[in-house]
């Protein structure tokens, strides 16, 4: 029997992303975002929330541009930190010994020392109460050399960390392979009866 916990935040594992942008002054910052995901394949959209009081707002609203940095489980701390402080008072990346790097495509940089990289021009924006959700045209994903196979991340290699209330975590094993494991459920259903 399942306990009823009332409406809650209660989705997981979610990303621990770095969303990075130049503030008015043009100086990078980095906030980490948990609330987001890929929201449409054509064209590429990835969707990012952010509470309207967060310097990464205001610079997001202000150059309509951003990125994500897809940290490894070994910029944990980092991660962490750039979640606690604000941009206001902090450079981020120089207290975290991060590289700030500019972006090919739109006017804000990305973590160099993070895997993969997406790059977005800002197209909506959706308040939903205490977050506003910003949506990105992804234009460009970046990734270190030696992480694809047959063109796609190979996902043990980015070791990407992942998110929850309780702590942070690696991605664990591999169960099975995407649209082909459930074949066997769609055959099955279509079996005629005997």
């Amino acid at each position: 029997m399942k306990k009823s916990h009332g409406p809650k935040t209660l989705a997981f594992p979610l990303p621990a992303w770095l969303v990075g942008t130049y503030d008015e002054h043009g100086l990078p910052n980095i906030m980490t975002a948990a609330w987001g995901g890929i929201l449409a394949s054509d064209p590429p959209a990835i969707g990012v929330s952010v509470r309207p009081s967060r310097a990464t707002f205001d610079s997001i609203t202000l150059h309509k541009a951003f990125t994500v940095s897809f940290p490894s489980a070994g910029l944990a701390a980092e991660t962490d930190f750039a979640g606690i402080v604000s941009g206001r008072q902090h450079d981020k990346f120089n207290e975290a010994s991060l590289t700030a790097a500019k972006a090919a495509l739109v006017n804000a940089p990305y973590v160099e020392e993070c895997p993969v990289v997406a790059e977005c021009r800002l197209t909506k924006t959706l308040e939903l109460g205490s977050h506003v959700l910003f949506v990105g045209q992804i234009l460009d994903v970046k990734a270190e050399e030696g992480l694809d196979f047959g063109g796609v991340l190979d996902l043990k290699k980015v070791d990407p960390l992942v998110f929850s209330p309780s702590g942070y975590y690696r991605v664990g094993e591999l169960v099975g392979q995407p649209f082909s494991m459930g074949r066997k459920l769609v055959k099955a259903a279509h079996q005629p009866e005997q």
